[in-house]
């Protein structure tokens, strides 16, 4: 007995159909039920229970000063953190780039070991240092903190940049009277460019959702995200879908203007 190749296609693609199926609703069927539940006016959020539709939440969002103070710090730690990060990790993936396989070896480990270290961890050993040194935990140990790690992202997409790099032109410019810094000026940083705003968006993104490290250093401050965790404590409130649902927005509207963006970019080059 033969199988029909058409059958065995027929059958992978009915396979396939069902796995993104799965796959789409374990990704997006959370976020609608969030959304249903931050325009629910019944609390405890739920879509079980619907009471009518209603903005009342995003009114309460509105005149919660601490929550606005949370995100300005939210904001504030993670442009710094975007700024210490970057300049970091450059550093770091240059020297390394630099030094042959088995000298960077073991510095390789070192340097990455933050990423492999719980958050946890990274926010009571900066308190604890900074405390030995009078400088009590807030917004400042947060953004040390966190860049104690995050600066590792960075270093590894710079590497992984740098390796793509043609070293052929730096040398040609060296050999041509351009003293290194301007022959980095020039050549290498115009080549990183793309990179670093990677590099920048994921650091800021990494920094401003984080929890771990920074419910451990801030002290006596609070983040958005630390605050939402503050009150999940004593039960869920629509008022925290609320600001799911701002966010899913901003994230669809920056993906759109990206898109836009990309599609314009090809244009021209074309």
């Amino acid at each position: 007995m033969t199988h029909s190749p058409r059958g065995g296609r027929q059958a992978g693609d009915l396979v396939l159909h069902v796995y993104m199926l799965l796959f789409f609703a374990y990704m997006f069927l959370p976020l609608i039920a969030m959304m249903l539940a931050g325009v629910n006016d019944y609390s405890p959020p739920s879509i079980t229970v619907w009471k009518g539709f209603t903005l009342r939440w995003f009114s309460a969002l509105w005149q919660d000063a601490r929550m606005w103070s949370g995100l300005a710090n939210s904001l504030m730690i993670a442009g710094a953190v975007v700024a210490l990060s970057l300049p970091m990790g450059l550093a770091g993936a240059l020297l390394l780039s630099k030094l042959g396989r088995r000298s960077a070896g073991l510095l390789y480990i070192i340097m990455v070991s933050p990423l492999l270290t719980p958050g946890l961890i990274i926010g009571i050993a900066t308190v604890t240092l900074w405390s030995q040194l009078g400088v009590s935990g807030g917004v400042l140990t947060a953004i040390l903190a966190q860049s104690a790690f995050i600066s590792a992202y960075a270093m590894l997409m710079f590497m992984a940049r740098l390796q793509r790099q043609d070293i052929t032109l730096e040398e040609a410019a060296l050999d041509l009277g351009a003293t290194p810094a301007r022959a980095f000026r020039r050549i290498t940083l115009p080549f990183l460019r793309p990179t670093m705003i990677s590099a920048a968006v994921i650091a800021f993104l990494q920094s401003f959702e984080n929890y771990n490290t920074t419910i451990f250093s801030i002290g006596g401050d609070h983040t958005l995200v630390t605050e939402i965790g503050a009150r999940m404590r004593f039960g869920i409130s629509p008022m925290i879908n609320a600001i799911g649902i701002i966010f899913v927005a901003l994230t669809v509207i920056c993906a759109v203007l990206w898109g836009v963006l990309r599609k314009r970019g090809i244009a021209r080059q074309a």
